[in-house]
């Protein structure tokens, strides 16, 4: 294969395209829907602000009680707030169907709340247009319209027959017009990235993994624009007509980008139902219930502890102990709870994954679906993303409410049984000394690591493409 043949046909197709006065209407509505996306990612930008202020706000509340018995402090808690990624401006993803503050108290898990979707108007279940969501979906139109009739219309002209003629090679054909269809491609999707960059570094400042990010996500969306640019020369070069060319295209959109991942989601909420908030909330007071509840004096499990506790001091009673009994009471239920609760929802997040993977699995036949699992990851507006928050929420829930039954166990008197009085309290420093809630992003090598499907779906298909342009390049009629 000659580079200097390949790089001519390449450019005289895109020469061709651009004599083209409806390609610089197409780049006006594209420029256009750019603004529109980034704006509305802007917007996104100025809720991290709110949450950054509100956690604040709940830790300055927190540190400001005064002096307090440690069970009251545990009862009265403070809020989590989830904090959004930058490269969210690029990437909705399900950022907002995911609730982005929780309040944490003692002996209980609370749901994460707030969620934009439940303030929103009914125009949110038309989806929101984002600069990912014009990348996956629009962008594949784009290069199906520009290049649909790369090959067809060659044939029907003649024009074909004049390049072979003259000493073109069919591979050098094929892979001059994609390259040429891919350049293309490029000039629509750059614009994009220039925007996100300069998102990132006026209103984030973003840091060393946030570029990474970035740039992983350039690479990414441009082997997608390749991949894409490489089906539409094939398509044009098995099609009788350039009508047919654009059916079979509009068809691979429609299939790709709509009905199998509606598909795909519904089979795999089939094959893996949850349970509903409802069932899954009975499930672990049920549980609890069988353990031991630490707030029932009756309770046979901690009627034997108590019993074991006073023969293994030699005491009476708990108020001869030597330190608080309801404080050690209080951190043995409070670990019990937290045990059965990290089972149950460890079982849900299985049957919420087991459903993920089966969108996972199908990227492999899907670039689409691998493009938009890669770029939600990188952007942490996934459910992986989600979970992480969670994960830490709880972490930071069930430290505070120990630390609490710890300073019950060390500071209050083994004969005060209640929290009531302000004669048995805990010095309000105290408070002070318990770290304050922090969101962490995950790794990118975690990130990578949750999505090798889809890296390796977007990998594989690039050399799909390669090798079948290879392999049609020997196949190839001029009629």
């Amino acid at each position: 294969m000659r580079k200097e043949v390949l790089l001519l046909i390449a450019k005289q197709f895109f020469i061709q395209t651009f004599k083209s006065k409806g390609v610089y209407l197409l780049l006006l509505i594209w420029i256009i829907l750019l603004y529109y996306a980034a704006f509305s990612g802007v917007s996104y930008t100025d809720q991290n602000h709110h949450r950054t202020n509100h956690q604040e706000m709940a830790r300055e509340s927190w540190e400001n009680n005064p002096d307090k018995h440690p069970h009251r402090m545990a009862h009265f808690g403070t809020f989590a707030f989830r904090l959004k990624h930058p490269l969210s401006i690029f990437d909705f993803g399900l950022e907002s169907y995911m609730g982005n503050a929780v309040f944490l108290e003692a002996h209980k898990q609370n749901t994460v709340n707030f969620s934009e979707a439940g303030f929103s108007t009914g125009l949110l279940r038309f989806g929101e247009l984002s600069m990912a969501i014009i990348l996956q979906l629009i962008l594949p139109l784009v290069i199906f319209f520009i290049g649909y009739s790369a090959i067809s219309s060659d044939r029907e002209n003649g024009t074909l027959k004049i390049l072979l003629t003259q000493g073109a090679r069919w591979k050098e054909i094929l892979f001059g017009r994609s390259f040429g269809l891919f350049v293309i491609s490029l000039i629509f999707l750059l614009p994009f990235f220039i925007v996100s960059t300069l998102l990132l570094v006026f209103e984030h400042h973003g840091n060393e993994d946030s570029w990474y990010r970035l740039m992983m996500l350039l690479s990414s969306y441009s082997f997608y624009a390749f991949i894409l640019s490489s089906i539409t020369i094939i398509v044009s070069l098995k099609s009788s007509s350039s009508k047919n060319a654009l059916l079979k295209l509009l068809g691979i959109w429609m299939v790709m980008g709509i009905m199998l991942p509606r598909t795909a989601l519904a089979i795999g909420g089939f094959l893996y139902s949850a349970p509903n908030k409802l069932e899954f909330r009975a499930a672990i007071e049920e549980e609890v219930i069988q353990y031991g509840d630490s707030h029932d004096p009756d309770d046979p499990h901690f009627k034997m502890l108590k019993d074991s506790i006073l023969k293994s001091n030699q005491v009476a009673s708990v108020e001869d102990l030597s330190f608080n009994y309801g404080g050690f009471v209080m951190k043995e239920g409070e670990r019990i709870s937290s045990l059965i609760y990290n089972k149950h929802h460890h079982r849900l997040l299985d049957k919420y994954r087991k459903q993920n993977q089966f969108l996972k699995w199908l990227s492999v036949i899907n670039p689409f679906l691998a493009i938009k699992n890669l770029s939600m990851a990188l952007c942490e507006t996934n459910f992986e993303s989600y979970i992480n928050f969670q994960n830490q929420a709880e972490d930071h829930r069930y430290h505070l409410a120990q630390k609490m039954n710890d300073l019950q166990i060390k500071y209050i008197s083994p004969k005060i049984s209640g929290s009531e009085g302000k004669k048995h309290v805990v010095d309000r420093e105290e408070w002070k000394k318990i770290p304050a809630f922090q969101h962490r992003f995950l790794s990118l090598g975690k990130t990578i690591k949750n999505e090798t499907t889809a890296l390796l779906s977007i990998v594989c298909w690039v050399l799909f493409a390669i090798l079948i342009i290879q392999y049609y390049s020997k196949k190839a009629k001029i009629v």
